[in-house]
């Protein structure tokens, strides 16, 4: 019986004399017992084109080509973009840790007749009696967090106490008269406590040091005796 079939999916009309026995694309069969599928796109034979329908909605595969190319270059911008903010957030908080460690370091310093502690480089784990920078300092300071860098991506503050190194050869002389390899008298140049691995991308020198004088810069500069930088 000729007429129109309800499919779950399809829906079928069935075709008239006057559009001949071949059709146009999206016909099946021939004469009158051609059926169309009224489909939202029409599919060429032997070619994987997709046509939108007469007064229809949907993409053609040229727009929907167009349209995923965009998005991936849209995505391409703004992942590195976004990993550059979270980067330089973090080295920003780290400046700020080291500011914090230079403030108890000054505390310390008052309280021992400006003698600089006597502690190791870093420790190889946080369960050693050896006198490092965490253990030491910690009294001094108002949150034990500022030993941690959040750009550790070894977690060198679980493992070993803080993502910090020391520079032990400052170790037991007066902040008056501090000597670095016999070159450095200046304190603005004489490096302190720094990162213990270059934590921070997308810079030029990815460490962060605290300077003997207070100040904090991602600059590693000497001053020989003569002035003259390094």
């Amino acid at each position: 019986m000729r007429g129109k079939l309800q499919a779950p999916t399809l829906k079928l009309q069935e075709s008239s004399k006057a559009q001949g026995s071949r059709g146009r694309r999206g016909w099946l069969g021939t004469g009158d017992d051609a059926w169309n599928l009224s489909l939202p796109w029409d599919l060429s034979v032997g070619v994987w084109s997709f046509r939108r329908r007469p007064g229809g909605g949907g993409f053609t595969l040229f727009e929907l080509l167009i349209t995923v190319t965009l998005i991936a270059a849209l995505v391409g911008i703004a992942v590195p973009a976004s990993e550059r903010i979270i980067h330089k957030a973090r080295a920003t908080h780290c400046l700020g840790n080291l500011r914090s460690l230079g403030s108890a370091l000054h505390l310390y310093l008052a309280d021992h007749g400006n003698i600089m502690p006597t502690l190791v480089t870093a420790r190889e784990s946080k369960d050693s009696d050896q006198e490092a920078i965490d253990n030491t300092l910690d009294e001094y300071v108002s949150d034990k967090k500022v030993f941690s860098c959040k750009a550790d991506t070894k977690h060198y503050d679980e493992t070993t106490g803080t993502s910090y190194l020391w520079n032990n050869l400052l170790n037991g002389q007066n902040l008056a008269s501090l000597d670095f390899f016999g070159i450095v008298k200046d304190g603005t140049r004489i490096p302190v406590i720094s990162d213990k691995e270059g934590w921070h991308k997308y810079r030029d020198v990815q460490v962060n040091i605290l300077y003997a004088d207070g100040h904090v810069d991602k600059d590693i500069k000497f001053v020989a005796g003569d002035g003259e930088e390094q």
